[in-house]
Order: C-alpha cells, then structure tokens, then sequence
C-alpha cells in the first residue's frame, strides 16, 4: 500500500494505518539521541504515565526498546518513567507559586483565533477555571522540567503515555540534529523543540521548506511529545507560576524562549485511545456561539456479563454503589423493597428479558434468591462495608453464598480510592468523574394500588428516542411506582438549592411588575444548535400585564438571528413549575419552559414547535452523577408528543412541570397530560436545575423544521412564572 495515498481517507483510519504499519518502515537509528554524554544530543527521554495506566507504559516503552542511540543502545535504556500527577488525587487549589488555575477567553483565541469571536473587552472579561485535569497535566510537566534543569543532560524528550512515535520520526529528527549542528540552519541554542503540534486558523499557510525545523506560528496544542533543553527548562521554571492550560500558557512565552518544531509533526497520539482530559474551554465556546453544531456522544453500553447483585447493612453507602455504577454504564435499579415480578422472574430464571444489568439494596433479594440467580448467570456479588477495618456478620457478607472469590468484591465506604477498587472488579476504565457520595435512600416501598393509569404514563406520540445506558427501550414499560415524600429539611440544610417562603412558593413573576434581578436573569449566550444568540434586548413588557420574548433577524458575528431566554438564578430540587404562555406559530421556531443543568446533563422539557402548536413535545434528559461530573450524553432526550385539543399560539394556557423523587408530572390548565415514573424510561433527574423559558430557533430541519421567515419577527407572551416547593 502506498501510504501517502491515505490523505483522503477517514482521519481515524487514516491514523490507525499508519499506526500500524510504522514498524515496517521506521529508521531505528538517529544521531539525534546518545548515551555518550557529550552534551550534543537527547541523553534522556521522560515518559508521563499514571499510575493506573501501566499498559499505556508498557506499550510505549516497547516501542522505544526497537528504536536505537547513535551508539546503537536501545532508547529504553535512556528512558523514566515519570509517574503522572492524578486529577483524582489532587486536594485544594495548585501551589500558588507553580499554577494559577485561571485564564481568559481572550488568551485563548490568542492562541486559537477563531473567525466569529474577536479578542475584545468582553473575551478579556471572561475568566475560564481548569479543570482537575488541566491541572493535574500542568502540575506533571512542571514537575519534569524540574528534573530537567537539575540534571546534567543537554537535551531531554518528553513524552505523554498515549504518543507513538511515528515512521518518519527517527529520519527526521536526523536531520533536525544536523541542522541544529550547522552554520546554515537554525542555531544551536534551542530551548523547545515541538515534535507533536497542531495548527490553527482558517488562514493557516504552509510554508514549503527543504528545512527540517521551521519557527511556530500559533496553535501548538500538543504536548505529546518536544524535546526541552535544560536551559529552556531553566527559563520556563523562571517564568512561573504558569497560568491555564500549560500547552496554551508555553504559547504566550514565546517571547522569552528560542522555539522550533519540526516542519511536520512527527510524534502523534496513538489511535483508538481515548482522551481522559476534560477542557474547560469547551463549554465557554459553545455559550459564546463559537460551536455551532453539536455532535450527539454515544455511551459505551456495558458488556453483558451476568447480573451484578450490591448488598450491605443500612448506611454503608448503598446508594452511592448504585449511582457508582450508573456512572460507568450500567442500569442500575437500587433501594427498593421489591422488584417488578416480570424483572424478578428473569433475573432468577437467568434469562436475557431482565431490564437491568444491576440490583441494589433490594429487599426481596435475599440469601436463597441470590444464590439461585448465582447459579443461573455468571453473577457478580459487591458487598458494601462501612469501613476498611469493619468486620460483618458473615452471613451479612455473602460468605455463606457458593459465588467464586473472584465475582466477589468488598466496598469499603471509606476506602480512598473506590473507584480503582470498583473498575478493575468489573473491567471498566478509570472514570475521571468524582466518586458520587450521597445520602442513603433506603428502601423505598414499591407502591400498591396506585400505579397511573396506562393512558397516561403512556400516552402521546413516542419520537425517536437516544440509546444510552440510562434508557429503558420498551414500549409497553411504563416504569416503576414507589411510596416517597420530598425530605423535610430547612433552608439552612438545603441553602438555595430549594428554599422556599413560607407558602410554598419559590419565588414568583408576575409580568406587570419589573424582574425581580434577584430571583431571575435574562441570558446573553447561546448553544451550538441554537441559531440564535440570546439578548436581554428582546424582552420587552407589554401593558396587557405580559412579557414579550422576541426572535428575529438580527446578525451577530456568531449567530444571524437573536432569540430571548429568562432563567432563575437559583437551582432547585424537586417542586412544580410553572408559566402562562401563549408562543408563536411558524416553521423553525421552538419555545421552551424547562429545568436544566450540565455536568452531569439533566433536563425536564416543555417544548412547543412552531410547525404544529397543537401539540407539546414532553421530554427528559438524563445523566448520572453528582456536580462535576461530566456526562452529557445524548442530543435526542425521549422525546414524547402530547395532543393538546386546542392551538397553543391563539390564547394563554398554564403549563407545568411537576418533578418529585418519584415520578415526573406534566400537566395543562391543571390536568394531568403525561407522567413519568422511576425508570419509565429513565431515572428520574436528581440534580439541581434551572428553571427556564425562552423562544429559540433550531439548527436541526429534522426536529423543528425549516425556518419560515415570514414568521420573524416572533413573540413568545409570558403572563406569569412560578416555581413551587
């Protein structure tokens, strides 16, 4: 195969041939490296690995060991290991004297321009907070350029534990050294030479050159692989503490260092390794309107290995393992009394018809149904313990049970690492989300002789639906009932998340007074399938006592409409909410009252599409988690339309969502129009969400049609907004 025919192919596939088919065509010898001492070449190469990354180590190191110095000595020999700083480990803020974990979008489109955003007062204003994982990875490499400038070696590479190195590498840096070596070429005081970079701008021009090295120009994101004198070392040290991402902050240093990189990029990621690093510019550019179309993730499903039964004594963090597994994948029902008898049936019979892959804290699982599931299915047992040390009752354990010590697991409550213990007992991979601890449900009794009515749990147009799993697929499961009550706790208990006055009312807007600033606040972002840009212009009140949201025509540099959007300051959960609206008809348009948040995403969805007001779209998104953790799979929701009998967009109705522990409620002029239950067909959200309204139009044809223009400009009326404990 010609490989530099492969540029029209796929990037991954691309990618992954090349990958694979390095070995056969790679020098294995360079002038570049040397274990001589001389001081002219890389005498050292430093690995970052994690500790809990041992294969990606492993692999890398192997591939070194085929490569060889001048001398002919394997690079292994020259090569550390330097174990990588965990963002699960990191306690408190970065040492104030190394990190300074903030940093602004104007930096960053310094760095990586973007056509629709400029580097004004607003981008110099907004301040962007790391993540763990930035951090961690700045922290790692600061670390190394501490050993490199206290060592004796002229030249040092350094290397992420997911880089290969490619076919070209070794021939090239050949040439980089003599070049380096050579009056005619760059000179020989190097501090940084980047081997692994990926440029940016729209107006990026390669410059042909018969030169190895040429000098940056901007976007040098990767941090895979350069070579660091210990010099340059020296001078980064100087110049701390860094501040943001440390691939962006060496950017901004330029002035102070001598950089080259290579005339293209010779070290690069390996294929089919995922990225654990989470960036926290993503979420500020898709706000700003910078990301305009939003690709749908997909969740690895779990694979299907036999139930996994969790048991434990009350307050031994039942509800934590369950949520646990729920995060890497698993559907998981937990702190029941009993099961559904169709579930129970197949979980013993060990068929393939159950809905779940785990069960947690089930009182109807006991020690014979256990055991019999055991020996029906390759069952995985986690019992949970208070502590390390704890010693139960062995009957408690599982002890008694006949399940082979290797499908056993205990759970400390507070071991220091759960996760570690967790996922390696199941094969997942280290998830980079907080452990989610939290209260203990219990048991919740499963209700009896009050289970809704069909029509309704069931009722409405069913869309197309995402697959994730957190969602039950079947059409005829209407979910699980159970007896609970909202938790009696005060506000100082509860702070803002759900305090309410004394009626019961969160807070209230009634639209022929001016908003209340304190409780409410007009938006001035967007989101990439949004295409409009909302501003707090396009509210206006009206003397009929209503609100005006408007959409029009209006051209932005990152949007060609404006849209209107209110939300509440605070983030509640569980309560009723509620507005009286009368929303715009026409093609394209979409209005919305709803409950969102991100990290993890959950949202409950009152949607009117302008195309046909006569019915309301119903939906519900659901991630697992608690704050911070960053899953936000799915685009589609389950999405489900409601026939409303009259025309939405001709008179003011009152719509509400009434979200408890146990079952979602939607409901028009007080009449109850669909309800979801436990499961039916995903969890019910958890997490403290906004409240929202506002009049959008979609980038999606497929979901709201295509924009009427003679529908703009478009007024959605609000007469009241309420949120209710």
């Amino acid at each position: 195969m010609n490989i530099t025919s492969l540029t029209g192919m796929r990037p991954a596939l691309r990618s992954h041939v090349l990958y694979l088919t390095r070995r056969f065509f790679v020098r294995r010898r360079a002038t570049a490296f040397s274990s001589s001492g001389d001081g002219t070449a890389i005498e050292r190469i430093y690995v970052i690995n994690l500790d809990r990354a041992q294969e990606r180590w492993s692999r890398l190191n192997r591939d070194l060991r085929r490569l060889r110095t001048m001398e002919g000595r394997s690079l292994d020999t020259i090569t550390r290991r330097f174990s990588a700083i965990d963002a699960r480990r990191l306690q408190g803020p970065p040492p104030a004297n190394l990190l300074n974990p903030t940093y602004t979008l104007a930096e960053q489109l310094l760095i990586d321009p973007h056509p629709r955003l400029d580097v004004d007062d607003a981008a110099r204003a907004t301040r962007i907070t790391m993540t763990p994982q930035e951090i961690a990875v700045a922290l790692s490499h600061i670390e190394v350029w501490k050993l490199i400038a206290a060592s004796s070696m002229p030249y040092t590479l350094v290397l992420e534990d997911d880089a290969y190195v490619t076919r070209t590498c070794m021939s090239v840096l050949k040439r980089v050294w003599g070049e380096l070596r050579s009056d005619r070429g760059a000179d020989d005081s190097v501090d940084l030479l980047y081997l692994s970079y990926q440029e940016t701008g729209e107006d990026e021009v390669r410059i042909r050159t018969t030169s190895a090295l040429r000098r940056p120009t901007r976007g040098l994101w990767q941090l895979s692989g350069y070579v660091l004198s210990r010099a340059g070392a020296e001078k980064l040290l100087s110049l701390l503490p860094a501040h943001g991402p440390i691939d962006l902050w060496i950017n901004l240093q330029f002035d102070h260092l001598s950089v080259r990189m290579t005339n293209r990029p010779i070290i690069e990621q390996r294929p089919g390794i995922a990225s654990s690093n989470s960036y926290s510019v993503l979420p500020i550019l898709a706000k700003v309107g910078a990301i305009r179309r939003d690709a749908p993730r997909l969740a690895r499903r779990r694979p299907e290995r036999g139930p996994i039964v969790v048991i434990g004594a009350p307050g031994t963090g039942l509800s934590t393992a369950a949520k646990a597994l729920s995060v890497l994948g698993f559907r998981c029902i937990s702190d029941l009394t009993d099961l559904p008898s169709d579930e129970l049936d197949a979980l013993l019979c060990g068929g393939r018809r159950r809905r779940f892959d785990a069960y947690v804290n089930i009182g109807s699982l006991g020690p014979d149904q256990i055991q019999r599931i055991a020996s029906k299915a390759p069952m995985r047992l986690i019992v949970t313990t208070g502590r390390t040390s704890t010693s139960a009752p062995s009957e408690f354990l599982g002890e008694s049970l006949d399940v082979p010590q290797h499908r056993r697991l205990v759970l400390p409550g507070d071991d220091p690492d759960s996760w570690e213990r967790l996922a390696r007992f199941l094969g997942c991979d280290y998830p980079t989300h907080p452990w989610p601890r939290q209260p203990e449900l219990g048991q919740r009794r499963v209700a009896v002789g009050t289970r809704p009515s069909e029509s309704v749990a069931l009722s409405g147009q069913r869309l197309a639906w995402d697959s994730s799993p957190w969602v039950v697929e079947r059409t005829t499961w209407s979910g699980v009932a159970f007896e609970s009550s909202l938790p009696s706790m005060d506000d100082s208990e509860i702070g803002s998340e759900s305090a309410t006055d004394g009626d019961g009312v969160a807070f209230a807007w009634r639209m022929d007074a001016r908003l209340d600033d304190s409780d409410w606040y007009l938006r001035d972002d967007t989101f990439p399938s949004n295409r409009a840009l909302f501003r707090p212009g396009n509210l206006t009140l009206q003397h009929s006592g209503a609100a005006s949201l408007t959409l029009r025509r209006e051209a932005s540099k990152v949007r060609d409409l404006t849209g209107a959007a209110v939300a509440s300051r605070r983030s509640f959960t569980y309560g009723t909410f509620g507005a009286d609206l009368r929303v715009p008809s026409g093609s394209g348009l979409v209005t919305g009252l709803f409950l969102h948040r991100n990290g993890p995403r959950q949202e409950i969805d009152i949607e009117f599409l302008g195309r046909d007001t006569t019915r309301m779209l119903v939906n519900v998104f659901y991630n697992p988690g608690t704050a911070g953790t960053k899953l936000e799979y799915g685009y589609r929701g389950t999405p489900v339309l409601i026939d409303l009998g009259f025309d939405a967009s001709e008179a003011f109705h009152h719509y509400e969502i009434e979200w408890r522990p146990e079952y979602i409620r939607w409901h028009v002029d007080g009449v109850t129009v669909h309800e979801r239950l436990l499961w039916g067909p995903t969890p019910i959200p958890d997490q403290p969400m906004e409240f929202n309204v506002n009049l959008w139009s979609s980038e999606s044809t497929e979901f709201a049609g295509p924009l009427d223009e003679r529908a703009l400009p478009a007024l959605l009326e609000v007469s009241s907004l309420e949120a209710h404990r």
